[in-house]
């Protein structure tokens, strides 16, 4: 077995060779290094790193204690969140639309897939716990693309298989009757009724003779999910009942996450949850909360909570508020401003991460709800600078390379005549036909443009934000490519 260790500085130069100053990368703390040998040569290690092989690292940067590292991915529309313990767990928080319906072709099932595959070079991607938020399919489409099997058939994946050892839900499920063709069940006495649970009410919701059948691509990602063997649970927070923790993570344990919400009440002996008052409020409004505790840092994923379902917590929380404070939040449904300035003010977050994408029509992030998380964020100025609050965004961290094409040259291209060359050099006489995916669309579009009104992106640099903390500091970081250096942010947990 190779001897692995973690980077113990902020940051650290990565080397082609072993006294050359020639940089590849630029490594980043509690990155996972893996030594070729153990020999030092001019006091540095010849190691892989990320994606690269034997390349050199500075020895005195070396440490043997791993992070809580949280990955929140460039989904476009939607979210999706890597969760890797110090224990080495997994834990995947949503994903975004599935890949097809993705104007980039991208989910975060092609971020997990880079991290097992080419970082850690593994053939199977193991998670320890799939955690989808809620039925929205901005949320489990990339779930869904690492358990299809087309998706490897097609080999759109480099590994070859996911396990997952525990699949996680919130309750609120897309249905559909002989009545009605898609609703979320039965929703008298203002709380919703027909939560979906484990495996058993998931098959019993895919049999073809049931009265209340899953419906639509909801229905094709649970078939996955039965398909997988992973253990199926619901999670809620009963006011009543405590807290609750995830299995293999209890309060006991160094990485410790606690069960905030969806809030869960029982009527007539059966769990029911708040109807909120129309089906986009309720699948958000009772997303799963999580908060992630690890020495003294605390960071609290939010899924699409809403304003309805934040007042609801509050009032449900009454006593237990300081549940809800932390040093890192995931921001609520992308930044929209249907949120509570109250429940903001209870987070009292130092570091923010918004997740929002392009070529939508929400216009997320909201300026008000942006402004808003740096209002109620912690406070923190040191030598007339500020350290704390902080913003970050997936789509502000986006960027494309982007170019004018002027000329088509299509060599050696076949056809069924025999082998013609094209050269197009006058881009206004030029039609280019081409689909357009819009995000989360059923199907592309087919648009024609001249080529002098269209842009080449011959690259996306997606706009990943990393959080990593040892229990005491926390950093958050994402990537400047065109320097390939780490534009990083410190600070020290309040808790």
């Amino acid at each position: 077995m190779p001897t692995i260790k973690y980077l113990k500085t902020n940051t650290s130069k990565v080397y082609t060779s072993s006294k050359g100053t020639k940089v590849l990368l630029e490594a980043l703390w509690g990155d996972r290094i893996e030594l070729v040998n153990n020999n030092k040569v001019n006091g540095r290690y010849k190691v892989n790193v990320r994606w690269a092989k034997n390349v050199y690292i500075k020895a005195d940067d070396l440490g043997d204690n791993p992070l809580l590292e949280l990955y929140f991915i460039d989904v476009g529309q939607g979210d999706g969140v890597l969760i890797v313990t110090p224990e080495r767990k997994h834990l995947l928080i949503d994903g975004g639309y599935k890949r097809s319906k993705q104007p980039h072709g991208k989910s975060a099932a092609d971020f997990v897939d880079w991290k097992f595959k080419k970082e850690y070079k593994q053939d199977t991607i193991e998670l320890d716990a799939m955690i989808c938020s809620h039925c929205d399919a901005d949320h489990y489409g990339g779930l869904w693309d690492l358990l299809n099997p087309n998706e490897h058939e097609q080999q759109e994946l480099d590994t070859s298989k996911t396990n997952v050892k525990n699949f996680y839900h919130a309750g609120i499920s897309w249905w559909k009757s002989a009545e009605k063709s898609r609703f979320l069940g039965d929703e008298t006495g203002g709380v919703m009724h027909d939560l979906l649970t484990g495996k058993t009410s998931i098959k019993n919701g895919l049999k073809q003779n049931a009265d209340l059948k899953l419906q639509g691509e909801w229905a094709d990602f649970l078939k996955t999910i039965i398909a997988s063997d992973a253990d199926v649970k619901r999670l809620a927070h009963n006011p009543d009942k405590g807290f609750k923790y995830l299995e293999g993570f209890e309060e006991d344990k160094d990485t410790a996450i606690k069960i905030l919400g969806p809030i869960e009440n029982t009527l007539n002996g059966k769990p029911v949850l708040k109807d909120l008052g129309s089906y986009s409020k309720n699948t958000n409004g009772n997303s799963v909360l999580l908060r992630v505790d690890y020495g003294r840092s605390r960071i609290l994923l939010t899924g699409d909570l809403n304003k309805k379902s934040q007042r609801h917590i509050i009032d449900s929380l009454a006593g237990n508020l300081i549940e809800l404070a932390a040093d890192v939040v995931k921001s609520c449904h992308h930044g929209s401003d249907d949120c509570s300035y109250e429940f903001l003010q209870y987070v009292n977050a130092a570091a923010t991460v918004i997740s929002s994408g392009d070529d939508e029509t929400h216009a997320h992030p909201r300026p008000n709800i942006v402004a808003a998380s740096g209002v109620t964020g912690f406070k923190k100025i040191v030598n007339d600078e500020m350290v704390t609050p902080l913003i970050y965004s997936t789509e502000i961290s986006r960027s494309l390379r982007m170019g004018d094409p002027y000329e088509v040259n299509s060599k050696n291209y076949q056809t069924p005549d025999g082998k013609i060359d094209v050269v197009l050099d006058n881009e206004a006489k030029t039609n280019i036909r081409y689909k357009h995916t819009a995000s989360g669309a059923l199907n592309p579009t087919d648009k024609v443009k001249t080529m002098s009104r269209l842009k080449v992106v011959d690259g996306i640099v997606y706009g990943l934000v990393n959080v990593r903390t040892d229990g005491e500091k926390i950093l958050c970081a994402t990537l400047n490519e065109g320097k390939s250096k780490w534009e990083i942010k410190t600070f020290t947990s309040r808790f």
